[in-house]
């Protein structure tokens, strides 16, 4: 297979880490070493075809990674594509404690980007939930009652804007705690501004 494309304005980054270093390197090496593009997105070296992200290498405190955007549609025959949380619909990761496991399995993660190149290359689609298939936590259908204007505001954001919403009102386990974020979020929505703008 073609070597990829390197890109220089990236190394200052893999020469400042002090936590994964020798593990950043050597999945960097097995992504180029599979034709990829070397970018930079979302502070961490990423690595696409043809402008299309495939991988992303980044680090924890416990562990490192190497997260497949499209990992959803990856076989997984070795049983060891991670779901991060319960939310996460597409990506996936592999997780790694040491260079030695990165080592071991350098041929089985070749293997894994080449499927995740092939799935891009057909144009493959993750099925993304619908908002209508996340559940609206009853302090926010309460509102929508009391204020029918909430509710107007709220159909108008944009889905990705709404489930952000709707997950960030859900996570609490008390009610008092979901009711105080919906009021911290009124005038947000009221105003077409999404969780985080």
């Amino acid at each position: 297979m073609v070597n990829g494309e390197r890109n220089s304005k990236i190394d200052p980054y893999f020469n400042k880490l002090k936590k994964w270093k020798e593990e950043f390197k050597l999945l960097r090496e097995i992504a180029l070493d599979c034709g990829l593009t070397e970018d930079f997105k979302w502070m961490h070296p990423c690595y696409t075809l043809d402008d299309k992200n495939i991988v992303l290498i980044h680090g924890f405190k416990d562990y490192c990674a190497l997260l497949f955007h499209k990992g959803a549609l990856l076989k997984d025959p070795h049983g060891i594509l991670i779901q991060q949380t319960a939310n996460v619909q597409a990506a996936r990761q592999i997780r790694f404690t040491n260079v030695q496991e990165i080592d071991e399995m350098q041929l089985i993660l070749k293997t894994y980007i080449d499927e995740a190149i092939e799935v891009e290359k057909a144009g493959l689609q993750v099925n993304y939930k619908k908002n209508t298939e996340y559940t609206i936590p009853e302090e926010l259908e309460s509102k929508f009652v009391d204020m029918p204007d909430l509710k107007a505001a709220f159909e108008a954001l944009t889905p990705g804007r709404q489930r952000a919403y709707i997950l960030h009102f859900s996570t609490p386990k008390q009610s008092k705690t979901r009711e105080s974020r919906v009021e911290k979020y009124i005038r947000h929505i009221l105003d077409g501004k999404g969780l985080n703008d």
